[in-house]
């Protein structure tokens, strides 16, 4: 329980920098961060197969299929809606919709995988779940305060950020329960090796994806420097580490603690994810959070802790008890 708990705060470290590029190229098309990154993270998942091999040679077509999958889900699909969200409006209320993950997984793996994991008895978890939806709405009411007091606000662009963000929610509650069920069901495989095969999977649809970009910029004339933009540098260093440290670090270390810990508790642990973008969000703007917002994140935190108190109990038990 420990070392996975573990393993879930350093991808949710590493996952909260994935927060930081729409911010700091503001300027570049959603698209063309998010096939950046996954290309980078394909790149980087190249020298990883040779090394790795003969375990890699264990995939089936079946498990390359799969990977495919939770690539263009998880991975492609996830980040082109969350930058787009970030740069439409701001990083705070992005990270405090995805922030309702841990809720959001929560309840569907509670209700989808309670014959495989045990079940978490809904009393039990309701003290926890609600301490982590009060501090995301503590947080999200801070951040429409400074909205409404905005007067050059663009409401319409603020709601257009939220429905992508929504969207990405959507995207990230499927993807960890799926990538658990092969998990789950290939226990002798390395989680290096599958976090290697995802980034491989990535790989040719970034491709794809950028000359895609590519190809509509010049069609459409836009007036974009394509392929690397107007700061290729911190394009091309934000494009790398979050390539290295967010996709294949971070899904390394969320692969191991899915293997170690339920799928109700480890979706809870995303909550790591929230607050480290917050902390990141809030560096970059150079203030301190509000304490509405300061009280919502000790909310969060005592939400995760009562998470980790609860055990799951076999399905047959928890009917008994509630019968």
């Amino acid at each position: 329980m420990l070392i996975g708990t573990l393993f879930a705060l350093a991808a949710g470290l590493m996952w909260g920098l994935v927060f930081v590029a729409p911010t700091l190229l503001p300027d570049y098309p959603a698209t063309l961060l998010s096939f950046g990154r996954y290309l980078a993270f394909g790149l980087i998942a190249l020298p990883m197969l040779w090394l790795d091999r003969r375990r890699m040679a264990q995939f089936t077509r079946a498990d390359w299929i799969e990977a495919a999958k939770l690539s263009l889900v998880g991975n492609v699909l996830y980040y082109l809606c969350l930058s787009a969200a970030i740069q439409r409006a701001g990083g705070p209320l992005p990270t405090m919709i995805i922030g309702t993950l841990p809720v959001v997984i929560a309840i569907c793996s509670n209700l989808r995988d309670a014959e495989r994991d045990g079940r978490l008895p809904w009393l039990r978890l309701a003290p926890s779940l609600g301490l982590i939806a009060l501090g995301i709405g503590c947080v999200n009411q801070a951040e429409l305060q400074q909205l409404r007091a905005d007067p050059a606000a663009d409401l319409g662009r603020y709601a257009t950020g939220a429905l992508l963000a929504i969207a990405a929610v959507a995207c990230w509650t499927w993807y960890p329960m799926r990538n658990a069920d092969w998990l789950r069901h290939h226990t002798d495989r390395s989680p290096r090796s599958w976090a290697t095969a995802q980034g491989i999977a990535t790989l040719p649809m970034a491709v794809l994806g950028l000359a895609g970009v590519w190809i509509w910029n010049s069609a459409t004339a836009q007036p974009f420097d394509m392929p690397l933009g107007p700061t290729p540098g911190l394009f091309l260093g934000l494009m790398l580490a979050i390539g290295l440290f967010a996709s294949w670090l971070g899904t390394l270390c969320w692969n191991e603690a899915s293997q170690r810990l339920p799928t109700t508790l480890v979706g809870q642990l995303i909550v790591f994810e929230t607050l480290s973008a917050l902390a990141y969000a809030f560096l970059l703007r150079g203030q301190w959070p509000a304490p509405a917002t300061l009280a919502g994140i000790v909310l969060l935190v005592a939400g995760v802790a009562w998470a980790l108190r609860v055990r799951p109990e076999p399905v047959e038990a928890v009917e008994a008890h509630v019968g």
